[in-house]
């Protein structure tokens, strides 16, 4: 497990759209902004560590706006209940 301030150095913030929106709801997945030198095991590890939260998946993709991690949670809803306490929904 990595130390708090290590995992707020990988997740950079959240990263909300009508899409990302639609996979919160349908594919119980969240899309974060993290740290370009980020793997993906790096952010399953911060996920877990900030929001107390299994993670069965991780995607990154590099964009314009920097690199994304598409996130699975494990747990039926766990995206949609993270979404609401980060103040997503």
């Amino acid at each position: 497990m990595l130390k708090v301030e290590d995992a707020n150095k990988v997740i950079v913030r959240s990263f909300v759209t009508e899409k990302t929106f639609l996979m919160i709801e349908r594919d119980n997945k969240i899309a974060f902004i993290v740290n370009d030198e980020s793997n993906k095991r790096a952010v399953k590890q911060a996920v877990e560590t900030l929001y107390h939260e299994e993670v069965m998946d991780v995607n990154t993709s590099r964009t314009v706006t920097g690199k994304k991690a598409f996130v699975r949670f494990a747990k039926d809803g766990a995206a949609a209940d993270l979404a609401s306490k980060l103040g997503l929904v």
